[in-house]
């Protein structure tokens, strides 16, 4: 195809991808698909973002009057009437109107005293009469609040109340600019706390937030926010979608735990579940109106067999509605600074990923029959222009990162040019890298060509988030990298009253340099989940039959870095001296390092990035002295960073204060200097030019 053929929208595509040329037509195509739902929005509805404002008047709101409307979308049904402890219950009254676009809609006046007729936190629900005669309740589909009956009812479906405090939360701080580099930390509140017990929002604003601005964290990964009946789900099954999980406190407590990180320069991620539903029918949107094609799409379609649960509709007028104005709801109520994506990979293919493979090929993602599922690719272009438009309006930056293990090109390029427009994608092959190497490799097995590719390895201009391990590492039946290292002795040899074991003395060290390798090397951003950065000694495990409703693994034990007799300070302090690092010399965020040796005998791996040399010597027993490195830069060098420090649990065996490498004029693994330093085993440096260091 010659460029002239090239259409306009997508030309600077193949400027930073020429193998994307066979493809553009089609790229032309999918950008079009979600261009036409643009071009309707802003006939019909005064744009995108207006369009995305619909949680205003869709649901349950009060007006100035002390009126309250309601408005929702249940198109199959022929009567609907709104229930509720206001009018204990009663199903002759407050019968709501329909529309001809399949919406019901009351106002209700305020008492006669002036009050709302419905009281703040009492519950209510939508009373439906469906074509063949039957009557459902359900919770409004945009309910600001649902929570569990307490256990005394024998009841555990879920109620929704009317959320209207007198004492609304007011933000103080505003949101922090955007980092040159986010090291991005992931949490989940409830597990959040040394007890076995559910934590709350509160708890982690007082508690957590002070340790991940220690750690150097700038950016937090909250998982599990939108409600959701089964806690044991991790929050993947989400049932009301504009509730924020009542377990752990009220709306009002989580803008205060947003608000403070922002007060602290924390910037809060949502972890977004828009790839499915929970199949729960009393608590959430399955079978809404009767139909299961309400949201979603019907038949086999509408079920995800692997995950059980409903997969929405994305070519549906009010499915788009309801997901987009769920994002806007997230960003003004509560001013999150973004969105990680949950199951991008699920969304992106009509297979959804199950028992398929992809070796790259990009006929697999672009050729005009390749299993895309354009309906839910259009979706994602939309969810990231409207991130952009908010950005642009609100004089802020909006983040979105993508879980997407296929590797689908243009994913994380700009709309503008024809991508989809993350700015992220998560970097899920490098975590596999790391389990498959301490479960089934001995360490002199170890691949430095391998290890060295699979960090590399991303599309160029698309950044990716690097992470060794995240929440899926660490649930039950996995092991998180502490436990592949150490499990053996983890619980009888981390105290420094102790001898040092063999085991353990590996297990930190080979932790400290598989963090730090993967920050500097695997991506342009750095994600971490909870715990782990210390060494976490328990996977995690919610409460659940299987169990016996146990919430002794569904914590996380802050308390070990307290105790300044257990090694896991050790590698807290290690994270710590990373972060902090970064944020002074950064090479996150930069152009990609260049890879300048991959020695299989010696262990050895070298690269370069933001003229940073970073050396690492992953041999159990054999250290170098005088090791030849080959540098781009003249000058004379000096260690920033050293695994090997008695404070993070190394053996000091370099004396950094005598430690300055001058570079010789000669070419060395193709670099145009060299240097010679001494490197000991199982030790990572990295190295700053002098004059780089204030």
């Amino acid at each position: 195809m010659t460029e002239a053929k090239v259409p306009e929208e997508v030309k600077e595509l193949i400027k930073i991808d020429p193998y994307l040329e066979p493809f553009t037509e089609e790229l032309a195509d999918r950008c079009y698909l979600a261009d036409r739902w643009l071009d309707s929005f802003n006939e019909h509805e005064g744009g995108l973002l207006k369009f995305a404002d619909s949680y205003q008047y869709m649901g349950l709101h009060l007006n100035n009057d002390n009126s309250i409307t309601y408005k929702e979308y249940a198109p199959n049904a022929t009567a609907a009437c709104l229930i509720g402890d206001f009018n204990d219950w009663k199903h002759d009254e407050y019968i709501m109107s329909k529309s001809s676009t399949g919406k019901f809609s009351i106002t209700l006046p305020p008492k006669s005293n002036g009050e709302p007729l419905i009281n703040h936190d009492s519950r209510v629900k939508i009373f439906l009469t469906l074509p063949n005669g039957e009557k459902v309740a359900r919770l409004p589909a945009y309910i600001h609040r649902a929570t569990q009956p307490p256990a005394e009812y024998n009841n555990p479906s879920y109620e929704a109340r009317f959320w209207n405090p007198t004492d609304k939360y007011k933000f103080k701080n505003k949101r922090p600019n955007l980092p040159h580099s986010l090291k991005i930390y992931e949490a989940h509140v409830g597990i959040s706390t040394p007890e076995p017990k559910i934590g709350t929002y509160n708890e982690f604003t007082d508690n957590i937030l002070p340790i991940i601005k220690d750690l150097g964290y700038n950016t937090i990964q909250l998982m599990s926010i939108m409600e959701h009946a089964y806690y044991a789900s991790f929050g993947y099954q989400i049932t009301s979608f504009f509730a924020v999980s009542s377990r752990f406190g009220t709306p009002e407590d989580l803008k205060r735990l947003i608000d403070t990180a922002h007060g602290l320069g924390l910037r809060v991620l949502l972890d977004m579940v828009h790839s499915h539903a929970s199949k729960n029918v009393d608590d959430g949107l399955n079978m809404f109106d009767g139909t299961d094609y309400c949201y979603f799409h019907s038949g086999g379609k509408g079920n995800h067999d692997q995950w059980d649960s409903r997969l929405f509709n994305y070519g549906k007028y009010e499915t788009l509605r309801f997901l987009l104005s769920n994002l806007k709801y997230y960003l003004d109520e509560f001013q999150f600074d973004g969105f990680r994506f949950d199951g991008v990979t699920s969304m992106l293919y009509t297979h959804h990923g199950i028992g398929s493979g992809f070796s790259g090929d990009y006929n697999e993602y672009l050729n005009p029959f390749a299993p895309v599922d354009k309906e839910a690719l259009a979706y994602l272009m939309l969810a990231n222009d409207l991130c952009s438009q908010y950005s642009d309006e609100n004089n802020c930056t909006i983040t979105t990162i993508a879980e997407d293990v296929s590797g689908y090109p243009t994913l994380c390029l700009p709309r503008k040019i024809g991508g989809v427009g993350f700015d992220y994608r998560l970097a899920m092959s490098i975590p596999d890298m790391w389990i498959k190497l301490l479960k089934h490799k001995s360490d002199d097995e170890w691949d430095m060509g391998n290890i060295s590719h699979t960090l590399s390895n991303r599309r160029y201009k698309e950044k990716c988030v690097a992470y060794c391990e995240s929440h899926d590492q660490a649930l039950v039946g996995d092991k998180t990298l502490a436990f592949w290292l150490m499990d053996a002795e983890m619980y009888t040899h981390m105290s420094v009253l102790s001898p040092l074991t063999l085991t353990v003395d590996r297990g930190i060290q080979l932790h400290k340099m598989i963090r730090l390798i993967t920050q500097a090397l695997g991506g342009e951003a750095y994600l971490n989940f909870e715990g782990n950065e210390f060494g976490h000694p328990e996977w995690l495990d919610f409460p659940r039959i299987g169990n016996g409703q146990s919430y002794h693994y569904a914590r996380r034990q802050f308390n070990l870095i307290k105790d300044d007799l257990l090694r896991y300070k050790f590698l807290y302090q290690f994270d710590k001296a990373m972060n902090e690092t970064e944020s002074k010399f950064n090479w996150l965020n930069t152009e990609p390092a260049y890879v300048s040796l991959k020695h299989e005998g010696d262990k050895l791996v070298v690269f370069e990035r933001a003229n940073k040399v970073f050396i690492f010597n992953f041999h159990p027993t054999n250290s170098y002295t005088d090791y030849r490195i080959g540098v781009n830069n003249a000058g004379t060098y000096r260690i920033i960073l050293n695994t090997d420090r008695v404070k993070y649990g190394g053996h000091g065996l370099i004396d950094e204060e005598k430690s300055e490498f001058f570079t010789v004029n000669s070419e060395w693994n193709n670099r145009n200097n060299y240097i010679q330093v001494y490197i000991p085993s199982r030790t990572g440096l990295v190295l700053a030019l002098k004059s780089e260091i204030n």
